[in-house]
């Protein structure tokens, strides 16, 4: 009878384990169903700034603004 009290623990453990599976997979699936793709990582003002600007440098350099 003892040797099966390992079962709870794993039991419990898988359960938690499911869990937190389940809930990163809805927080992606809505993510990606929101803005089209998945989520960038460590993606913050700065790196949003920095894309701005460089899409502005290219969009610049591939169509000039002729006067």
């Amino acid at each position: 009878m003892g040797r099966f009290q390992f079962l709870e623990a794993v039991l419990s453990l898988g359960i938690i384990a499911g869990m937190l599976c389940i809930a990163g997979n809805v927080q992606y699936q809505i993510h990606k169903a929101a803005h089209g793709g998945p989520k960038h990582i460590g993606n913050d003002m700065w790196d949003v700034a920095m894309e701005r600007r460089d899409k502005k440098i290219v969009d610049d350099k591939l169509y000039p603004v002729s006067n």
